[in-house]
């Protein structure tokens, strides 16, 4: 009993030892100003319950306020400081891998794998992210993907009819799309099946990484199994085939194909998490570029228009080609100023690998910091009326007020969103076949929400109708 207590006070000596001696050492660093809040809490129930609400900016509005651009937070279990300001944001993306590593929450670690891009770093980061650049880039879309792309969205929006859930269509359309790019599987049971199953998956990303307390986070473990499950099958296949000489020429073809030696684990890691980044974030913008547009008459009578013009050159089934795409100049305002709105990826986690001097300020090594692209992108020092749709902002210039690149919608650095140019194409194309194909009114209210992922709390229902289409007069 006595060495039990004896050892007992020694752990107990040696955590409160390490924790002054870890609080004195920050008390002789100049720390950027900010509250902890509680102990291990910190704010990140204030910080869930924002961005739970439609209007999530109050958490980092307050601070900024009160703090500055730059402040000391403690959330997801860990003091990280938070940037409002573009020019750390882009100091922070700039020195990926030699001041800052990627670093996210264990939730998203877990459920993404270890072999994910997300989590990869230093020269296999820099190898694995170039051969998916490579499999997304503007000739491959035109020559390749625009093709597939044209195709199912069409065939997509020739079912719906009456009443449908926009946010689940345009996943349906995202999800198809990102299988066939990947794995070249065409649509079916089993895709929709494997779907579902990432839905439960991407739930998961901001809870507690603990099955036990969270139903939510076990649930998500559970899909992202079975996931990993179906997905190894395909590998194992893919693999046969290609040692018999069957080669496809997509990314899981690259992969087997490549000097690396994946094993199938890291295969299927890398395979899960390129799913999660084609799949959710394009759908998101899909459907709330539908709910900016409908709340903005002028914008989508305009889109319309456009449209309108580029089909009247067009039979009624004939594809769209890479000239139509590159003549749709209000239509990228549209994608420009539902990116910067909606801001899908809110910014980017990063631990820091040193003791950093940043705008006079000390970021201890080992902490976390959070560069906010939505607070940049909704502050009005930066755009007019930064919290309205405005699409006619991007016609003539960057959209900004300030000089500097401001708008940073797809990240930068070495860790740029490798998929950023398709995600405009599939955006894109399927504004064009919405409109020249469908009207539509919403069948209710629906309101955004922000947690645990960007989304409309009623998955956007409404009433659609096939539109009577009239060539335009050309006397």
């Amino acid at each position: 009993m006595a060495v039990f207590v004896y050892l007992l006070f020694c752990v107990v000596f040696s955590t409160i030892l390490f924790f002054f001696l870890r609080a004195s050492r920050f008390r002789r660093l100049r720390l950027p100003p900010g509250n902890l809040g509680l102990p291990f809490i910190g704010e990140t129930l204030q910080l869930i319950s924002a961005y739970k609400t439609e209007n999530p900016e109050p958490f980092i509005d307050e601070r900024v306020n009160r703090f500055g651009p730059i402040f000391t937070t403690h959330v997801f279990g860990e003091p990280t400081v938070f940037s409002a300001d573009p020019e750390t944001n882009r100091f922070i993306l700039q020195n990926e891998g030699k001041l800052f590593e990627c670093s996210y929450p264990a939730s998203i670690s877990n459920l993404l794998g270890r072999h994910s891009l997300l989590l990869m770093k230093g020269g296999l980061h820099k190898r694995m992210h170039s051969l998916t650049m490579s499999f997304a880039n503007s000739s491959i879309i035109k020559d390749h993907l625009l093709v597939d792309i044209d195709r199912v969205i069409r065939l997509n929006l020739d079912s719906w009819t009456g009443r449908v859930l926009l946010m689940e269509e345009a996943k349906k359309i995202t999800f198809e799309l990102t299988v066939k790019q990947l794995m070249s599987f065409d649509p079916g049971e089993w895709t929709e099946s494997l779907r579902k199953e990432y839905v439960l998956v991407i739930e998961g990303f901001f809870t507690v990484a603990l099955p036990l307390f969270s139903g939510t986070y076990r649930r998500a473990i559970k899909a992202r199994t079975k996931v990993a499950e179906a997905l190894s099958l395909i590998v194992r296949q893919r693999r046969k085939d290609s040692e018999a000489g069957e080669i496809k020429k997509d990314m899981l073809g690259a992969l087997l194909a490549g000097d690396d030696g994946f094993s199938d684990e890291q295969i299927v890691d890398f395979l899960l998490a390129l799913l999660v980044a084609g799949y959710e974030t394009t759908s998101t913008i899909m459907t709330l570029a539908v709910k900016f547009l409908t709340e903005t008459p002028l914008a989508l009578a305009q889109l319309k228009e456009e449209h309108d013009q580029i089909r009247a050159r067009k039979s009624e089934i004939e594809a769209l080609e890479w000239s139509d795409y590159k003549s749709m100049p209000f239509t990228q305002c549209v994608v420009n100023e539902t990116l910067r709105i909606a801001n899908i990826i809110g910014g980017i986690f990063r631990r820091a690998m040193t003791d950093i001097n940043i705008r006079g300020y000390t970021i201890p090594k080992g902490w976390k910091v959070f560069a906010s692209f939505r607070a940049v992108h909704l502050d009005y020092d930066h755009f007019k009326d930064a919290r309205t749709f405005n699409p006619w902002r991007w016609q003539n210039n960057s959209g900004a007020t300030t000089a500097g690149n401001v708008f940073t919608p797809f990240g930068g650095g070495p860790r740029l969103c490798p998929g950023y140019e398709l995600a405009r194409v599939e955006l894109s194309v399927f504004l064009h076949h919405l409109v020249t194909r469908l009207s539509w009114v919403p069948a209710e209210e629906d309101k955004l929400v922000f947690f645990p992922t960007t989304r409309t709390q009623k998955r956007y229902p409404m009433y659609v109708q096939r539109r009577n289409r009239t060539k335009p007069r050309t006397d």
